[in-house]
C-alpha cells in the first residue's frame, strides 16, 4: 500500500491507520510524518509525540511537525532546542512555525534569535520564513523592521504582501500599507482575503473614502466582496468614513451568515456617530440571530452611550455585562462610563468611579474627564485631573492645551503662565492642526494659516465669502462671545484658518461635494469650538451636508445642528 492510500479519508479516524502502520511494521517516516501533522490538528498533542518518540531516525520533516503541534505554547521552542542538539537543522517552514509562536507569546528576544539563525542558514529570504519575520516584527510594533524583512525577499508571493499589508496597517502605517497593496497589484501578485481586508483597514484609519471604493472594486473583481473576513473590513471602512448608510447596505449583504466580527464593525458605525437607538437594535437582532455578543459588542453599545451622553444606558449596559453574560468589563468599558457620567457634568461621581473601578485609571481616562472639565469650566478638577494624566504622559501637548483653555477661560491667568512655564521647561510644542479631504482619488493636506496649495489665494477667497455669509446669520456674535477681552482681533484673524476651515473652504470650491453628497474632511485633533458654530452655519449657506472626522469623533453637520449636541 502507497503512502498516498494510507492516508485517512476527511473525517476519518486516525488511529485506524495508526493501528494498520503498527500492524504491519511499517517504517515509512513520510507516513508517520503525516500522522503526527494530522494528530496535532486534531488536537490529540500526546499521541503525535508518542508517536513522534517512535520514529527511529526523525529528519527535519519530523522535528517540524512535532514543533507546529505545539506551536501554540513554549513547548514548541524547547522542542526546537531538542532538535538543534541532535544535531538537525532546520528548514523555512520549521522557523515560519517557531516564529509565529514568538508573536502569538511576546517572546521578542528568542525571535531575534530565530531571525540571526534564518540569516545563517539564507533563509530569511524565502517567501515562508520572511512572512513569518514580517508577523512577528508586526506584532511586536516594530514597522520599521518588517518593512527591512519585505525589502530584502526577492520574490514576494501573495502571502508577503498580505503580511506587510496587515502588519503596517496595524501600527498606523496606513499610506504605507495602502502604498503596498497598490504595488502588489501593478505587480499582478494575487490578493487574498487578508492583503485586501488590510488595505481597508488602512483606508478606514485615514477615513479615505476613495480609497475604501476602489478596494470595495477590486474586492468584487476578484470575488473576496462576499468573504466574511472582506466584508466585516468594508463594514469597518465605510462606517469609519461616515457613510453608515453604504456600511449597513455590506451589512445586509452578508446575512445571515455574518459572524460577530460583522456586527461588531456596524454596531461600532453607528456608536461612532452617537446613534444608540440603531446600537441598541442591532445588538437585539443580534442576539435573535443567535450571534452571541463579545466583549467589542458591549463596546459598541457603551461607546455610543458615552457619544450620547446616557449615563443610566452606559450603566445598565456595564452591568448587563457582568450579570447576563457573565463577562468582566474591561478598562475600555469602564472608561466609556465614566466619559458618559463627565459629559453629563458628575465629574465628581466619574472621578469616584476612576479611583475605584478594578483597573488602574490609564491616560485614556484621564485624558476623558480633562476634556470634560474644559467643557464645564470646572478649572480646579481640571488642574488635579490634568497633573494625573501628565504623571502617565509627561510630554501630552494635549493636556497642557486644554490645561491652558481651561484656566484662560475662568480667568485663572497665574495657572495659565504655570502651564506654559511646563510646557517650556519640558520641551513640548503643541502639535500642529492637520486636516485632509478627498477629491477625484487624491488627498489634499491643509495645515493652520497654509499657503503651500497650488490653489491657496482661490481657497483663502472662498473663506472669506464663506465667513462673510455665515457672519449675516449670526457667527460673528458667537465668536464675540467666545473670546475674552484679553484676545484682540489677532485671535480672531487666527481661529479663520484653521486647517478645517481652509479644508472645507477648497471642498466647496472645488465640487468636492457633488449634490446629495457629504462634504467630508478628516482632523488630527479635536475640532475647535470655534470651527464647530462655522460649520453649523456653513451647512445651511452651503446647503449640504459637512462631516468632520476628529480625534474623538464624527460630527455631522446639517442644517445649522450638529449630531454631537454640542458637546465633544
Amino acid at each position: 500500500m502507497s503512502e498516498g492510500d494510507m492516508l485517512p479519508p476527511k473525517g476519518g479516524d486516525l488511529r485506524c491507520i495508526h493501528a494498520y502502520a503498527i500492524k504491519t511494521a511499517s517504517t515509512d517516516r513520510s507516513l508517520f510524518n503525516n500522522l503526527i501533522t494530522f494528530y496535532s490538528k486534531s488536537n490529540l498533542l500526546s499521541d503525535a509525540h508518542c508517536l513522534f518518540n517512535q520514529i527511529p531516525s526523525p529528519n527535519v520533516v519530523s522535528w517540524t511537525a512535532l514543533i507546529s503541534a505545539y506551536s501554540k505554547t513554549t513547548n514548541s521552542l524547547h522542542h526546537f532546542i531538542s532538535m538543534l542538539r541532535h544535531p538537525t537543522l532546520p528548514n523555512q517552514r520549521t522557523l515560519a512555525s517557531l516564529i509565529k509562536t514568538c508573536a502569538s507569546l511576546s517572546s521578542f528576544p528568542f525571535g531575534l534569535q530565530l531571525h540571526s539563525l534564518s540569516l545563517k542558514l539564507s533563509l530569511s529570504y524565502l517567501p515562508f520564513t520572511g512572512s513569518a519575520l514580517i508577523n512577528f516584527y508586526s506584532k511586536s510594533h516594530q514597522p520599521n523592521d518588517a518593512l527591512k524583512v519585505f525589502d530584502k525577499i526577492p520574490e514576494r508571493d501573495e502571502v508577503c504582501y498580505a503580511a506587510i499589508i496587515v502588519g503596517l496597517a496595524q501600527n498606523s502605517r496606513s499610506s504605507k500599507a495602502l502604498s503596498l497593496f497598490a504595488e502588489m497589484k501593478s505587480s499582478n501578485v494575487g490578493s487574498t482575503m487578508y492583503s485586501i481586508s488590510g488595505a481597508l483597514r488602512a483606508a478606514a484609519e485615514l477615513a479615505a473614502l476613495e480609497q475604501c471604493r476602489i478596494i470595495h472594486a477590486h474586492a468584487i473583481l476578484t470575488g473576496f466582496d462576499s468573504n466574511l473576513v472582506v466584508g466585516a473590513a468594508l463594514i469597518d471602512g465605510y462606517g469609519k468614513s461616515g457613510l453608515v448608510n453604504d456600511a449597513h447596505r455590506i451589512f445586509d449583504g452578508l446575512l445571515p451568515e455574518v459572524n460577530v466580527v460583522g456586527w461588531n464593525s456596524i454596531m461600532a458605525a453607528y456608536a461612532q456617530q452617537g446613534d444608540k437607538n440603531s446600537v441598541i437594535k442591532l445588538f437585539d437582532e443580534m442576539k435573535v440571530r443567535e450571534c452571541f455578543p463579545d466583549e467589542l459588542s458591549f463596546l459598541a453599545m457603551l461607546t455610543a452611550c458615552c457619544n450620547s451622553g446616557s449615563v443610566h444606558e452606559a450603566e445598565k449596559w456595564l452591568n448587563c455585562m457582568k450579570s447576563e453574560h457573565g463577562m468582566d468589563p474591561g478598562l475600555e468599558h469602564y472608561t466609556c462610563l465614566i466619559g458618559a457620567m463627565a459629559r453629563a457634568g458628575q465629574l465628581e461621581e466619574a472621578k469616584i468611579l476612576a479611583l475605584n473601578m478594578p483597573f488602574e485609571p490609564d491616560a485614556a481616562v484621564w485624558r476623558s474627564l480633562l476634556s470634560a472639565c474644559a467643557v464645564h469650566g470646572a478649572a480646579k478638577m481640571a488642574w488635579e485631573v490634568g497633573q494625573r494624566l501628565l504623571e502617565h504622559d509627561p510630554f501630552d501637548d494635549s493636556a497642557f492645551v486644554i490645561l491652558a483653555n481651561v484656566n484662560a477661560a475662568a480667568r485663572e491667568w497665574a495657572n495659565v503662565a504655570e502651564v506654559r512655564k511646563m510646557m517650556k521647561k519640558r520641551g513640548v510644542r503643541k502639535e500642529g492642526g492637520r486636516s485632509w479631504i478627498e477629491f477625484r482619488g487624491e488627498v489634499h493636506e491643509f495645515l493652520a494659516g497654509d499657503r503651500r496649495h497650488e490653489r491657496m489665494d482661490e481657497i483663502y477667497a472662498k473663506l472669506a465669502e464663506l465667513m462673510e455669509e455665515i457672519k449675516k446669520l449670526g457667527y460673528k456674535e458667537v465668536v464675540d462671545e467666545m473670546l475674552h477681552e484679553v484676545e484682540a482681533e489677532e485671535k480672531r484673524e487666527a481661529l479663520w484658518y484653521h486647517s478645517e476651515k481652509l479644508a472645507v473652504a477648497f471642498g466647496v470650491l472645488s465640487g468636492a461635494a457633488p449634490p446629495g453628497k457629504a462634504l467630508r474632511v478628516v482632523k488630527n485633533l479635536k475640532i475647535c469650538r470655534d470651527c464647530h458654530e462655522a460649520f453649523k452655519y456653513m451647512s445651511v449657506v452651503i446647503d449640504g451636508e459637512i462631516v468632520v472626522r476628529d480625534v474623538n469623533r464624527y460630527h455631522r453637520f446639517v442644517h445649522g445642528s450638529c449630531n454631537c449636541g454640542d458637546y465633544w
